[in-house]
């Protein structure tokens, strides 16, 4: 039951699906016709054309898209119509440019005209139009696209400019490269702001992240053909049986092959390259330690300890920086955290993770002073690790807020706000994605109080994704029964009573899985508050004796909690009843905390547990929800509550419970 994080899709191929919860229209619109020359389709109303509209757009059927428009002239959302008329003829720069800034004039300020100067500068850096990108890219106000800021980086190398840290700062993640950023890395390639070592970098990067085809597009900047780049990427065991070779190429493309098969027998791999290790530099030994290191620990190899040791020296992935941590901190050697996490670069070391495992390692080297004050740079950040900080700093996480009450008169510019109307306009049609990005948008210069105020202003409108996201944002006055909302506190509690569950535990749940949308349903399938997947929603239904059960009910609310609820009860008890392994099975099966714990070198903290979870989304899963359940416990207890007991810890399987310290 591994499962994506939790997103609401219209999908895009039903072109003509009518939405469930459409808005009620006037009967002069109650009806919209659409004549095409090869159909005549009828509508129920005016947002099924524009959910059509919407589709047809996002598929590039131009085609379609005018005479879809053309029956929405008077629609109440006219930005979109028109931005939805306009993107297709965005790619490739059909659209003239007088009508795209005649577009970004009418609608200047609003989320969509931002997003489609985001379009228009992605096809404006793709077709190298320097001149214009450059005079937009300035007023494109999210600034959240990767591949703009690598087209920025290259509109100024070629002007001259030296670009080559701020390159190597960005290209961390090749999932976000796109065109954009290897057409970076080829620029700074040619004009010699990056070095080979450079560019084998990227390729490394590129295929450790599972992304060969943007390694296979950097052939040209290298001294290796893309068929070398290849083989070293699909038929890794013959590169590495042949051997590194005489030259730079034949010995990186090993190195590229050990960390390929590496991914299915790290041992294997490790045994090649001690046999290989006469033919290699000492750097070149050690990059192929890391590309070993990486995949074992991924695996959770008791050896990968020893791996890291071994590449000591290596330029390294940010994965590759935080997986030597995690591969110490299992092992126990706090001697090789601490110099693991010293060795990182300073944007990677600044995050609170490494802050507060540095400070675990100075208290194991008797620093209590320094580490102290690590601790504390952090303390007063409402996150996993600021929690931890805090206990360590002998205090316990409470959720005691005051925050002066919001009066009318702050809530009114709430109410008035066309953003927000119009986020709720696409929450009614079911387009969560669309008015999240309108809601979002309102809120980037709000101060705490105006913040607290919209967040208000959903809780008054039962948007309670939205108040908790709200919310969130505010630094220095919290609200934490906005942060922390418990609606159908009566059905909760009735359950989690009657299984004797942690019902802040449950809460914690669910705000991480649905933010409280009670129709919510991610894009795997999983629905409701607790997000249950059809298939454990069936089995739960049945080990339950829930007589008559239908998939349709897992979004009533009493049906949702009970069968959640249940499930959240058995895989505590299959698991020993430790909350960080129960978690982690509600997010990716309980087949595999069980594997994660079998390669455990003996007992070891929850929070070293939940760290070391080899999967991105699981692993910020468990923090999330123990850290929200803290929270909860903090609010529904009203008493000083501790993280570092909820986590507990997690011991290998030939251990129980009650073995544990």
């Amino acid at each position: 039951m591994y499962r994506a994080k939790f997103a609401t899709k219209l999908a895009v191929g039903m072109l003509f699906s009518v939405a469930a919860s459409v808005i009620a229209l006037p009967a002069a619109v109650a009806q919209t016709r659409l004549t095409n020359a090869s159909n005549v389709v009828n509508y129920a109303g005016q947002d099924d054309a524009f959910l059509a509209l919407r589709n047809a757009s996002r598929a590039n059927k131009a085609d379609m898209v005018d005479g879809l428009a053309s029956v929405l002239s008077n629609y109440d959302i006219p930005s979109y119509v028109d931005y939805y008329r306009l993107k297709p003829r965005i790619k490739d720069l059909i659209a003239p440019e007088s009508e795209i800034r005649d577009y970004l004039t009418r609608y200047d300020g609003t989320a969509i005209a931002d997003r489609l100067r985001n379009d228009w500068l992605l096809e404006l850096g793709k077709a190298g139009i320097w001149t214009t990108f450059d005079q937009q890219y300035p007023l494109f106000a999210l600034d959240d696209d990767t591949q703009l800021k690598c087209y920025a980086l290259t509109s100024k190398a070629l002007k001259g400019g030296n670009v080559a840290d701020d390159a190597r700062a960005l290209l961390t993640n090749p999932k976000d490269y796109g065109q954009g950023c290897t057409d970076l890395i080829g620029t700074l390639a040619q004009n010699n702001q990056f070095t080979q070592a450079d560019v084998w970098f990227q390729l490394r990067l590129a295929v450790e992240s599972g992304y060969g085809n943007v390694g296979r597009r950097l052939a040209p900047f290298l001294d290796a053909t893309d068929a070398q780049i290849a083989q070293a990427i699909d038929r890794s065991s013959i590169v590495v049986a042949r051997g590194p070779g005489a030259d730079r190429a034949g010995h990186e493309l090993f190195i590229v092959a050990l960390g390929r098969l590496a991914k299915n027998d790290p041992s294997q791999a490790a045994a090649a390259l001690t046999g290989a290790a006469d033919q290699l530099k000492p750097s070149e030994r050690a990059l192929g330690w890391g590309q070993i290191a990486l995949q074992a620990s991924l695996k959770l190899d008791p050896m990968s300890a020893d791996y890291w040791r071994a590449a000591q020296g290596a330029m390294l992935s940010s994965d590759g920086y935080e997986w030597r941590v995690r591969a110490a901190l299992r092992a126990g050697d706090w001697r090789m955290v601490k110099s693991s996490i010293e060795a990182m670069p300073s944007a990677l070391r600044d995050d609170p993770t490494w802050i507060y495992w540095l400070g675990r390692s100075l208290l194991a080297d008797g620093r209590k002073t320094q580490a102290h004050k690590l601790f504390q740079s952090i303390a007063e950040q409402t996150n996993f690790y600021g929690q931890l900080a805090l206990e360590e700093l002998g205090q316990k996480i409470v959720a005691f807020s005051a925050p002066s009450v919001i009066t009318p008169l702050e809530l009114a510019p709430m109410q008035k706000n066309e953003g927000f109307r119009r986020a709720f306009r696409f929450f009614d049609m079911g387009l969560r994605f669309e008015g999240t990005r309108e809601w979002n948008w309102e809120l980037r210069k709000m101060t705490d109080r105006q913040l607290l105020a919209a967040a208000e202003f959903a809780r008054q409108s039962d948007v309670l994704d939205r108040m908790v996201n709200t919310s969130d944002r505010t630094k220095y006055e919290v609200d934490y029964t906005q942060r922390f909302p418990s609606p159908h506190r009566d059905v909760m509690s009735n359950n989690t009573q009657a299984l004797g569950l942690d019902m802040a535990w449950v809460y914690g749940v669910i705000r991480q899985e649905s933010r409280f949308v009670k129709t919510a349903r991610s894009n795997v399938g999983a629905s409701g508050l607790m997000q249950l997947m059809p298939a454990t929603a069936k089995y739960v239904a049945k080990k339950v004796g829930f007589s008559g059960f239908t998939p349709d009910q897992v979004n009533d609310v009493n049906t949702n909690i009970l069968l959640g609820t249940n499930y959240l009860s058995m895989v505590l008890n299959d698991l020993d009843g430790s909350l960080p392994m129960a978690t982690a099975a509600y997010n990716a099966g309980p087949g595999r905390p069980r594997a994660w714990r079998a390669t455990l070198p003996g007992n070891v903290e929850g929070a070293i547990f939940a760290e070391s979870i080899p999967f991105n989304e699981t692993r910020g899963y468990v923090k999330n929800v123990l850290s929200n359940a803290t929270y909860y416990a903090a609010l529904f207890d009203g008493r000083p509550q501790s993280l570092k007991a909820r986590l507990g810890y997690v011991a290998p399987k030939n251990f129980t419970a009650s073995a544990l310290p």
